[in-house]
C-alpha cells in the first residue's frame, strides 16, 4: 500500500508534542516581534547620534586631514558608539532570549568577547566601505548611486571570498571531517556532485547555538561546506547523509553566485532610495548632514535598516526557493526521504513548523517544516521501494 505523504506528514510534526511545538510557536512568534523591535533600536541609537552631535564634532576635528581619512575616522567612531548604545539590546535579543529559550548554552562572557571582535571587525569593514561610498559621491557626481551599487558587488564578492578562509575561523574551530564510515559516506556524495572531499568541514557551532544547522558557503577557492557539530553529534548516519546532500545542492547549484546577485540587485535600489529619500529622512531626525557628509551616516544606516525590513519579504521568497532546490537534490540524489524529514523536524525547535500562509510568505526565509517534510514524504510515495 502506498504511503499517505499527509498523514506521515502530520505524524512527523506531531511527534515533536504539545508543549515542544507551543514553545517553538512563542519563539518564533517573538522572532518576528523583534524584527520591528530592531528597526526602533536603530531609530532611537540615530536619534541619539545625531543629537549628542558626536560625528559633527569628530568631522570638525578632522577637516584638515583629506576627505577619505575623514570619512573613516567617522564611520568607526560611528559603528563603535552604535553598538555601544544598541549593546544591552544586542545582549537581550541575541543572548538572554536566546538562552531563556534554550538555544544557546554560550557564557556572557563568551557572548561578549565574541560581539566585541564583532564589533571591531564590522567597525573597520563598515568604514572602510562607507569611505568608498562618499568618495564616489564626491567623483562620480548624480549617478554616484550606480557607482555604490557596483562597490558593494566587490565588497560582497570580495568578502564571500575571504570569509571561509578568514573571518569565519575568527570566531569558530572548522575541522575536516573525521576518519569513518560517517566521512566515507559523505566523501562518496560529494564526489559523486564534483565536490572536493577537502571541502566539508565539522564546526563547533555549539559555541553560539544549538540549533541543528548547516551551510554552504564562500566562493571559488574558498567555497566549503560546513556542519555544525550540533548536527554531527545529534544526527543519524542516513541524517548526516540527507543534511550534507541539501548542503551540497546549494553548493552545485551555485546559490552563492545566485545571492551574490540578489545583493547587486537590491543595492542599486538601495543607494537609489537613499539618494531621493536621505533630505526627508535628515529632517526627520534634525540632523544638519547633506548627504556628501560623513556624519550623515547614521541617517544613511537607519534607512538600511527600514529598507532591510521592508524588504525581508522578498528575500525570505528568494531564500525559500533555494531551500527548495536543495532539498529536491538531496531527495534525488541521496534518496533517503525519512532521514531527510527528521532532519527538518529537529529544526522546528527554532521555526515553528505550522505557519499560516501568509506567515510564511513574510517572515520564513525557509519554507516551513510542515512543508519541507510533505515534500519528503510527496517524493517518497512517488519513488516507491521494491
Amino acid at each position: 500500500m502506498q504511503p499517505d505523504p499527509v498523514a506521515a506528514t502530520a505524524a512527523y510534526i506531531d511527534g515533536l508534542g504539545a508543549d515542544n511545538l507551543a514553545r517553538a510557536l512563542a519563539y518564533t512568534t517573538g522572532g518576528h516581534w523583534l524584527l520591528l523591535w530592531n528597526l526602533l533600536v536603530s531609530g532611537v541609537v540615530c536619534w541619539v547620534i545625531v543629537r549628542m552631535g558626536l560625528l559633527d564634532r569628530v568631522e570638525a576635528r578632522f577637516s584638515a586631514r583629506g576627505p577619505g581619512v575623514r570619512s573613516f575616522v567617522v564611520g568607526i567612531v560611528y559603528f563603535l558608539s552604535s553598538a555601544v548604545l544598541a549593546l544591552p539590546w544586542s545582549i537581550y535579543s541575541s543572548w538572554w532570549r536566546e538562552s531563556t529559550y534554550h538555544r544557546t548554552a554560550q557564557p556572557l562572557s563568551d557572548f561578549l568577547m565574541q560581539n566585541g571582535l564583532g564589533t571591531l571587525l564590522g567597525a573597520v569593514l563598515g568604514a572602510l566601505f562607507f569611505s568608498g561610498v562618499f568618495a564616489l559621491m564626491r567623483r562620480t557626481g548624480p549617478r554616484w548611486w550606480i557607482w555604490s551599487a557596483g562597490l558593494t558587488a566587490g565588497s560582497a564578492a570580495l568578502l564571500l571570498l575571504l570569509a571561509p578562509v578568514v573571518i569565519e575561523p575568527m570566531f569558530n574551530e572548522y575541522r575536516p571531517v573525521p576518519a569513518g564510515e560517517v566521512r566515507d559516506a559523505i566523501v562518496v556524495l560529494a564526489t559523486r556532485a564534483g565536490v572536493p572531499e577537502d571541502r566539508i568541514f565539522v564546526y563547533d557551532g555549539s559555541r553560539q547555538s544549538n540549533n541543528f544547522t548547516a551551510n554552504a558557503g564562500g566562493i571559488g577557492a574558498s567555497a566549503r561546506i560546513a556542519v555544525s557539530d550540533v548536527a554531527w553529534k545529534g544526527a543519524s548516519l542516513d541524517e548526516v547523509k540527507a543534511v550534507t546532500g541539501h548542503e551540497i545542492g546549494h553548493y552545485v547549484l551555485g546559490h552563492t553566485w545566485r545571492a551574490f546577485g540578489m545583493i547587486t540587485v537590491l543595492a542599486v535600489l538601495f543607494f537609489f532610495l537613499i539618494d531621493r529619500g536621505f533630505a526627508t529622512f535628515v529632517r526627520l531626525f534634525g540632523a544638519r548632514a547633506s548627504l556628501a557628509s560623513p556624519a550623515g551616516l547614521p541617517v544613511v544606516l537607519f534607512m538600511a535598516s527600514l529598507c532591510g525590513l521592508l524588504g525581508t519579504p522578498v528575500a525570505n521568497a528568494f531564500g525559500r526557493f533555494g531551500e527548495t532546490e536543495a532539498d529536491r537534490y538531496s531527495l534525488d540524489t541521496v534518496g533517503l526521504p525519512d532521514a531527510l524529514a527528521s532532519a527538518l523536524v529537529k529544526t522546528a525547535e527554532y521555526r515553528y513548523p505550522r505557519p499560516s500562509a501568509l506567515e510564511e510568505a513574510i517572515f520564513y526565509d525557509h519554507p516551513s517544516v510542515q512543508r519541507r517534510v510533505g515534500m519528503a514524504m510527496q517524493w517518497k510515495a512517488a519513488h516507491p521501494v521494491h
